[in-house]
């Protein structure tokens, strides 16, 4: 009765524990010989964090995090936009918290090896390939080029963008997707801006500015603030697509975004000031019709990779885990619980795919882009603040936080809840 994960990521982490939870079984091969904390700021949702507390990683998460009081949008003239309060300043039960990616991870392996032992996570290891048999399945793992084999009752392809595991089922997929938007992310050491836990996004679609706290400040004032620099290109243009680690020049970016000078923020100087930056390509894949064939399903990235709009990649994959392990309380470790899990979960995920190719809830930059090129007196008078309200509540309900429905619903899993 045991669970295999390919990957040790957050979703796969995060599955590894709801397993322990419910007393399965696990064993998780992660293909890097040493994970570490890689990576720069995300979000976590109230949704997702409802589900690491219950994890009892309260006190874990609260200490590695920044609870985010605000999102607010601005014009490319640094223009107010609309702002709502976030997390439990909105009313919701849980934070959102903004974080460091890596630490998040680090935090999960942590307590993955604490409750379960050292050798749970396997790494160097790289599942390569799967059959299935009536009793469950074998599965090849490669530890630096000795191919051996493990069984278990199902395999769980957690093994993010360029998963082998999608790619045995879907071989002929190719690359990511890549539409024409790069990234140029990086953290400096500064004072925050606004309410000092606000997350602030100015510009619109094809050119923006993403940026939030990701520490609390210091005895100087100073916090680690994470950014995110956007252009878009012609989607045939010759870019860099495929390297995820290459580091950013500031020839490449910082002329577009040299005069966003504005009064809450100097965008310019925080760019100069980091220490390193990297770019990245902004890609996800086509939503999938199946993920699940018998024993064999996928989880996060893996799954349903999407672009970093409406803080929701790291968030989703963690839902993904636990509603797995739901699954497996309701069918048993078996192929009706991962087909239980993806009647579930591949809706909404593939719907949050397509809804952050729109854009999200940072549509309403490119509207205000669109009927003012960002230059306005009254923003009322351009989008009111019912039509403001009604974009940020429509992606909630797509992505599964809508306030008043999450604090009213039970919990994915009960406590002391047990596969037998």
């Amino acid at each position: 009765m045991t669970v295999i994960i390919s990957g040790a990521g957050i979703g796969g982490l995060t599955a590894a524990l709801t397993c322990h939870e419910l007393g399965m079984p696990v064993k998780v091969f992660e293909q890097v010989s040493e994970i570490t904390p890689l990576g720069v700021g995300i979000n976590l949702q109230p949704h997702a964090v409802r589900e690491i507390f219950e994890l009892g990683l309260a006190a874990e998460i609260e200490a590695i995090g920044l609870r985010t009081k605000e999102v607010a949008y601005f014009s490319k003239k640094g223009l107010a936009i609309h702002a709502e309060a976030r997390g439990a300043w909105a009313g919701y039960n849980w934070p959102q918290y903004s974080i460091h990616r890596g630490e998040l991870q680090m935090m999960l392996l942590k307590a993955v090896r604490e409750r379960m032992g050292e050798g749970v996570v396997e790494t160097g290891a790289a599942v390569t390939g799967f059959t299935e048999d009536k009793d469950g399945v074998r599965v090849q793992v490669d530890r630096g080029g000795l191919v051996s084999e493990e069984r278990g009752d199902v395999l769980i392809g957690a093994d993010g963008l360029h998963s082998k595991i999608r790619t045995g089922f879907y071989p002929e997929e190719g690359a990511p997707v890549w539409a024409g938007a790069v990234l140029w992310r990086g953290t400096t050491k500064a004072v925050p801006f606004l309410s000092g836990a606000s997350m602030a996004m100015a510009g619109h679609e094809s050119q923006k500015f993403v940026t939030y706290p990701i520490s609390a400040p210091d005895e100087n004032g100073a916090a680690d603030i994470n950014w995110i620099a956007e252009l878009w290109f012609e989607p045939d243009s010759k870019w860099n697509r495929e390297d995820y680690n290459r580091q950013g020049k500031l020839a490449d970016f910082l002329p577009a975004f040299e005069s966003w000078n504005f009064d809450w923020l100097d965008i310019p100087a925080l760019i100069k000031a980091a220490d390193k930056i990297y770019e990245f390509p902004m890609i996800d894949r086509d939503p999938l019709a199946r993920w699940s064939f018998g024993r064999v399903t996928l989880l996060g990235d893996a799954a349903h990779a999407m672009y970093p709009i409406g803080s929701n990649g790291a968030t989703q994959a963690i839902l993904d885990a636990r509603m797995l392990g739901r699954c497996f309380v309701e069918h048993g470790i078996n192929a009706a619980a991962l087909t239980a899990y993806e009647a579930d979960r591949r809706p909404k995920c593939n719907a949050v795919v397509l809804a952050n190719r729109g854009n999200g809830p940072d549509q309403v930059l490119q509207v205000v882009e669109e009927r003012t090129g960002g230059d306005f007196d009254n923003i009322d008078d351009v989008l009111s603040e019912a039509e403001r309200l009604e974009m940020a509540a429509a992606y909630k309900k797509i992505a599964g936080f809508d306030v008043d429905i999450l604090n009213n619903a039970p919990s994915i899993i009960s406590k002391g809840t047990r596969v037998d």
